[in-house]
């Protein structure tokens, strides 16, 4: 399932609506590893110094966003909280991250009805939440957006229909984005379950294959480059 997903994602990549505003004449985006030896411990576990490092890199490379950390194993990010801790913590992330501005937009890639919704308010947590569920072709899928602002979840319905390119949503503050410098987790999940307004974005090791099989590559709906 996984392998028509991402070929059915890649066929229509070109009719994806950017997910964050773009200019390719005149933005840039930077990959950023979050596992860098220049992030240390004391830098995650302030939201502020996490803040200013993020806008540092953005400045040194005149980047309009950082972009990254789909199957990266963060071992220090999430460390900082204990959500993540367990006999086995969970440091593999599952989607991507695009890091802004806060109050960046937030674009539908593609038509999609809302799925549900929620706050997620732990240290580290998602913060604001939105899930949509989509069909392309003959395949149904779910895309989950976090670290949103929670004006954004406020008048929200399920099963509220999301048309392709409309503005639903905007990064989050530190208060209402589960204490992380602003950004978006973006993620793809086939199968979704039981969950509402809530999926895994980080998995143990020892769980990679269930969950990456189940959380493919995003890159293709994305369509910033």
């Amino acid at each position: 399932m996984d392998f028509a997903l991402t070929a059915l994602l890649q066929k229509h990549s070109s009719s994806f609506h950017p997910i964050v505003p773009f200019n390719q004449s005149t933005d840039r985006i930077v990959d950023l590893a979050l596992d860098s030896s220049e992030l240390t411990t004391s830098i995650v576990a302030d939201v502020n110094l996490f803040t200013n490092w993020i806008n540092a890199i953005r400045k040194e490379k005149n980047a309009q966003y950082l972009i990254g950390g789909y199957k990266e194993n963060r071992t220090l990010v999430y460390a900082a909280s204990k959500l993540f801790d367990s006999e086995e913590a969970r440091t593999l992330h599952l989607g991507i991250d695009i890091w802004g501005e806060e109050g960046t937009p937030i674009f539908a890639p593609l038509g999609g009805m809302i799925h549900s919704f929620a706050h997620n308010n732990n240290y580290g947590d998602y913060g604001a939440t939105i899930i949509l569920q989509h069909q392309l072709e003959t395949i149904s899928f779910y895309t989950l957006y976090g670290h949103l602002s929670l004006a954004d979840i406020a008048s929200l319905r399920v099963g509220q229909f999301i048309t392709r390119g409309n503005c639903f949503a905007h990064l989050g503050n530190a208060a209402e984005n589960g204490q992380w410098p602003p950004h978006l987790h973006f993620q793809v999940i086939i199968d979704i379950g039981q969950y509402q307004g809530d999926y895994p974005g980080v998995c143990k090791l020892s769980e990679a294959k269930t969950y990456l099989n189940n959380s493919p590559d995003p890159s293709p709906l994305i369509h910033l480059f």
